[in-house]
């Protein structure tokens, strides 16, 4: 496998300025199963707020000890806005747990796990100073790179999911979903931009892909079925890949060719992740969104 450099091919007009926003949304009328009558798809997203909190603080984490590598400001402005939306996105599903335990599934037993992968497995190593510490920066600066693509895949989902509408799931989930979403469509080339200069090579690329996407799919399947496992209004409910399967023909969660198609196109010498998802259409949601302008119930 060559190790040369990349020629991805930017679209320079997805290029924004990045700001960490005021949110804020309000979870008193949200049911647990915010979804109507689909709990696997309501919880197979709801993995989302007790994976990203520690995800997403561990990126920070990260971002902030290779700011120093930085040799390009605008690069450097790009990674500080995006530590400051991670930071914001962290704390807005955090805000979302305490909710799940007033109505009876304390996610506990789950985070505990995910903590442990961010702040142990994934933390800073006792490593000398010199090539062994670096290589452990750079290899988790190109893990993130790679996870910002999934992420990135499923805010243009949740932007364009218009049967989860449809179904009447509950507004004000839809809008922090949608918000982040929006989010990440908006910063989705700045992870993959940093990888690029500090590093960028493809051997490692593809190296931590594999690592990422291993590690997301295990997650995400413990995740699930946790929440089947735990639901205080489910008997005997449990996940499977069918069950996924479906969801995703029937638009409520990604469908599973979509996903696989991702797999190529990350992998792909002249990938870059401009060249997927819409600014303006991050844009147009975030100027619309209630959570993001002032936290009204839409």
């Amino acid at each position: 496998m060559s190790n040369k450099p990349l020629a991805p091919a930017r679209v320079a007009s997805e290029h924004t300025e990045l700001k960490a926003r005021n949110v804020s949304f309000g979870w008193e009328d949200t049911p647990l199963h915010w979804l109507p009558g689909d709990p696997f798809a309501t919880h197979t997203i709801n993995v989302l707020h007790l994976l990203l909190p520690a995800g997403e603080r561990w990126f920070v984490h990260v971002f902030k000890q290779v700011l120093p590598h930085i040799r390009d400001e605008r690069l450097r402005a790009d990674v500080i806005g995006f530590i400051g939306q991670e930071a914001v996105h962290a704390a807005a599903h955090d805000d979302v747990l305490p909710h799940l335990r007033r109505q009876g599934l304390d996610p506990t037993p789950y985070t505990a796990q995910v903590d442990w992968v961010f702040e142990r497995l994934l933390s800073d190593r006792t490593l000398p100073p010199g090539r062994a510490r670096h290589w452990w920066l750079m290899e988790r600066v190109a893990m993130i790179a790679a996870i910002e693509h999934y992420t990135a895949f499923l805010g243009d989902w949740i932007l364009n999911a218009d049967e989860l509408d449809r179904r009447g799931a509950d507004p004000v989930m839809l809008d922090l979903l949608r918000w982040h979403g929006a989010e990440e469509v908006e910063h989705r080339s700045v992870a993959f931009d940093l990888f690029l200069h500090v590093d960028g090579g493809y051997r490692r690329r593809v190296r931590t892909w594999a690592t990422a996407f291993a590690s997301l799919v295990w997650l995400w399947q413990r995740g699930v079925r946790f929440f089947m496992d735990n639901d205080p209004e489910l008997v005997g409910a449990k996940a499977s890949l069918g069950q996924f399967f479906r969801a995703g023909q029937q638009g409520v969660l990604p469908s599973t060719g979509a996903m696989l198609k991702s797999i190529p196109t990350y992998l792909s010498r002249t990938y870059h992740p401009s060249q997927e998802g819409s600014t303006a259409q991050a844009a147009a949601y975030l100027a619309s969104s209630p959570g993001a302008n002032g936290g009204a119930r839409p």
